[in-house]
């Protein structure tokens, strides 16, 4: 297993094991990540930016990257808890909801904002599930390798 798999695995493992804080806060793992109640969110790996230069070269290859990671750790995460679900975000954004007050649950909500889908595992014997995702903020910010956790009440089954 490579040193940056390797690396990245055992974030997702720190990760999942934390206990959940009542406030929001920043957390001191992966290139940073943060932390509420009922999850936690790290960033994996981080891309270099784009605003001085958004070729098509430069993206490719950072997207190229970053999907080599995500394989590598789902293949991992594959072989102790089976398949992951692959959840779709968009409903999670609240825009087809005729309830305005429409507020999604975290870790969701986030990823929501930052990527279009998510690959989502329910580790045996845990109220907790973990996600992984590629999430971009702005076309002009660095892609993001996301890891989350959240309690399993945050995705129905």
């Amino acid at each position: 297993m490579p040193s940056q798999e390797r690396s990245q695995l055992s974030i997702v493992d720190e990760l999942a094991a934390l206990p959940f804080t009542e406030q929001e806060g920043r957390l001191g793992i992966g290139e940073g990540g943060w932390s509420g109640p009922g999850h936690h969110v790290a960033v994996l790996r981080r891309s270099r930016d784009f605003r001085d230069d958004r070729s098509e070269e430069i993206v490719e290859a950072a997207e190229q990257e970053l999907d080599a990671d995500l394989a590598a750790l789902t293949d991992a995460l594959t072989a102790r808890w089976g398949s992951p679900t692959t959840v779709d975000l968009w409903p999670y954004l609240g825009v087809d909801d005729p309830d305005q007050r429409h507020v999604a649950p975290e870790p969701p909500s986030f990823l929501s904002d930052v990527a279009g889908t998510m690959r989502v595992w329910h580790p045996p014997l845990s109220d907790r599930l973990l996600s992984l995702a590629i999430g971009q903020a702005d076309p002009e910010f660095p892609l993001e390798l996301l890891a989350a956790v959240g309690e399993v009440s945050s995705l129905p089954r």
